[in-house]
């Protein structure tokens, strides 16, 4: 029970550290939206007031993680016994889909401005998208120790890694059309960027969907979890296993299991909790105790 404890207290210790840093990046990115605003007004440049855009857009997805975050911690009720875990699950799943809409857009604009460049201060540009970098990876440094334990964190980690190839693609292009008027440059890199914008959330989008859907946690193999069940004192059989996710970091399992004539449940119980817990790091867990029939032991789904 003491590692039990443990476990959810360091899971709240990790959520509560993710709120606090998704509000700082909140902080700095609508800072950021407001200075590209007024930059691109000055400098003339689509591609600034573009990227204000998109920075408008992250900052939503941020304020969504946010709230996630926060709705995530109210207590179970009775017609969500659950709590509101998936919330954040399902904010991964719209910056996710976000991030791909996001992509799409910027190939139309692209195509767009090659077939029609547009005029740009290359300067201005190339000075705002370098403060807009540092900006990017300065949230990128404070998220990063978050989204290896969130989803949800993780989905606004690759909003701001999306932001920052996208100053780097504004940095080059600025220099480009500052220093030889190659105003193909931006749309070029813009192309190159939403490829790396789609690569980068289809992943995210497919690990929600597979939360949604209830899906055995790609880390897990389900054979290896009931050979290990099998192998606590006492189990004769494990049949009606599943494993699913809760919400990131949250494993939860379900089985029946049948026990061998003699052995006391209680004991086999604390058995194979502590295999569960010590081999694969899964603490909620509903076991249905049955008597061993005349049958031959075996084992199955």
């Amino acid at each position: 029970m003491g590692h039990h404890h443990d476990r959810h207290q360091a899971a709240r210790s990790d959520r509560a550290q993710s709120r606090a840093r998704l509000a700082w990046i909140l902080v700095f990115t609508l800072a950021y939206m407001v200075a590209e605003i007024v930059g691109g007004y000055l400098a003339d440049s689509l591609a600034l007031l573009a990227d204000a855009g998109h920075m408008f857009s992250d900052a939503a997805a941020l304020g969504l993680s946010l709230f996630a975050a926060w709705i995530s911690q109210r207590p179970p009720t009775p017609q969500h016994s659950y709590g509101y875990y998936r919330a954040e699950i399902l904010a991964a799943l719209a910056n996710g889909a976000t991030l791909i809409a996001i992509a799409i857009f910027i190939f139309v604009e692209a195509f767009n401005r090659l077939r029609s460049p547009e005029v740009v201060e290359g300067r201005l540009m190339f000075g705002i998208a370098a403060g807009g970098l540092v900006v990017n990876v300065v949230g990128l440094l404070i998220l990063n120790a978050g989204k290896a334990h969130s989803l949800n964190v993780h989905g606004a980690w690759l909003h701001l890694m999306t932001d920052a190839m996208g100053s780097i693609a504004a940095i080059a292009a600025g220099a480009l059309i500052w220093s030889f008027g190659w105003y193909w440059a931006d749309p070029v890199a813009s192309i190159l960027i939403g490829l790396l914008v789609i690569y980068s959330s289809w992943n995210l989008v497919k690990q929600a969907i597979g939360i949604l859907m209830e899906s055995t946690p790609g880390h897990l193999d389900v054979d290896a979890v009931r050979s290990a069940m099998v192998s606590a004192q006492g189990v004769c059989e494990v049949h009606d296993l599943h494993i699913w996710t809760i919400t990131s970091g949250m494993e939860s399992l379900s089985a029946h299991v049948v026990l061998l004539a003699g052995y006391e449940a209680h004991a086999s119980l604390d058995s194979m909790r502590k295999i569960l817990h010590d081999q694969f790091g899964i603490d909620h867990i509903t076991i249905q105790i049955e008597p061993a029939g005349q049958e031959e032991c075996h084992t199955s789904f």
